[in-house]
């Protein structure tokens, strides 16, 4: 008898054991399709199969590849942090290696941020536009999969201390070509134009070849090439934000303009959009730059290497675009397409400038060339992952229309 219930016993125990696994593996299946109805699957799969929006090769990652590609998130793996997320490194079976950011939270907002990103980045195919691999919905809060960039910042290289490569004023023009090159194709792109509505020092990502890269699309909108703007709630960030937008709640592509105006203006002076240091009427940069101009000390405040190294006609011929963009009026500012031919002209007479402006596709292309591939950044993830510095007001704030 006793034999008997050892035997019985030697074969329940594998049993239960299959039970159980069989039992686990349902409850994570089931959890799975939980997490992805939660962070937007649904809605997302509708987005990517929407002939409207043209979306491609927006991959949908799975958890397991994931956790194996960051040994399960690991901390040591942790390359920037921000009050939207968490940014990880992470090396894919193939050996790719690329970047996670993780969100902290979910909520409609966020999520709504989160999906826009994903349906405005999977259309751009610009090298000077960050490349969004895909997403996994699979988890409890929903993760962005990027291409890889080592380098950060284009605020850490004018702002903060850097024992490494100093940026030239070669590499400073070259950038602001870059950045006006990859907004004058949002700007212009296909039936849909896109209003990036961010556009700040953080927000530009520079690769190992210090190339310029425009990344963070979660509030930008896609507007049709006829729609002259978007109403809105009032969105962006201190010192970027174009007063225009900030009065009447209508964003345009003008606003983008403007922004670009103040990251123009940090390279030519190294100063922070906003700073207490600087008297009252300036703490603005924008304000501090055009009273400085119509004073006539533009180069009392420029920064060191360009004051050294620019050509003195150069600097004036940019700092006059810059004024142009900053013009309180969004129709008398130059769209971004004039500027980016403007800033390429001045290159162009450096016979060491080593960029090819039909490469750029700044004006006439519709369609950028797959070999302009694009990535995401290190450090740089830390400014992404966080919107501290950006201000959201009700729509109650600005005039009705």
């Amino acid at each position: 008898m006793l034999g008997f219930g050892t035997s019985l016993g030697v074969l329940f125990l594998p049993t239960t054991w299959v039970l159980y696994k069989l039992i686990k593996k349902r409850y994570k299946i089931k959890l799975k399709k939980k997490f992805f109805k939660k962070n937007g699957g649904l809605l997302l799969q509708q987005q990517l199969s929407s002939t409207e929006n043209n979306v491609q090769n927006t991959k949908l990652f799975n958890s397991k590849e994931l956790e194996k590609a960051t040994d399960h998130f690991s901390k040591d793996r942790i390359i920037g942090k921000g009050g939207q997320g968490t940014v990880y490194k992470g090396m894919l079976g193939d050996g790719q290696i690329i970047a996670i950011k993780k969100c902290n939270i979910v909520d409609k907002a966020s999520l709504e941020h989160f999906i826009n990103e994903i349906v405005i980045l999977s259309q751009i195919n610009h090298r000077n536009v960050v490349k969004l691999l895909g997403c996994c919905l699979e988890t409890e809060v929903p993760l962005l999969i990027y291409e890889f960039i080592p380098n950060g910042t284009l605020f850490q290289y004018i702002h903060e201390e850097n024992e490494g490569i100093q940026l030239t004023w070669a590499m400073r023009l070259k950038i602001a070509i870059e950045i006006a090159g990859a907004l004058s194709y949002l700007h212009s792109t296909a039936s849909l134009a896109i209003y990036h509505r961010d556009i700040k020092s953080t927000n530009i990502l520079l690769d190992e070849k210090y190339r310029a890269k425009v990344a963070d699309f979660g509030t930008s909108k896609m507007v049709k090439i006829d729609q002259t703007h978007v109403t809105t709630q009032v969105q962006g960030t201190f010192g970027y934000l174009d007063p225009e937008y900030f009065q009447t709640g209508q964003f345009t592509e003008k606003s983008d303009v403007y922004s670009f105006g103040v990251v123009l203006v940090e390279l030519l002076t190294g100063e922070k959009p906003v700073s207490s240091t600087r008297s009252e009427e300036g703490r603005s940069l924008s304000a501090y730059f055009i009273l400085s101009m119509e004073e006539n000390r533009l180069f009392d405040i420029l920064d060191d290497c360009v004051r050294k190294e620019g050509d003195k006609e150069d600097i004036i011929i940019v700092a006059n675009l810059a004024k142009k963009c900053l013009h309180l009026n969004g129709k008398e500012r130059p769209t971004m397409g004039e500027v980016a031919m403007e800033l390429h002209g001045i290159q162009k007479k450096d016979t060491n400038g080593q960029e090819n402006y039909e490469e750029l596709h700044i004006v006439r292309s519709k369609e950028i060339d797959p070999s302009y591939a694009c990535s995401t950044s290190t450090q740089s993830y830390s400014e992404i992952a966080s919107s501290s510095s950006s201000i959201v007001l009700p729509s109650s704030s600005f005039k009705s229309l």
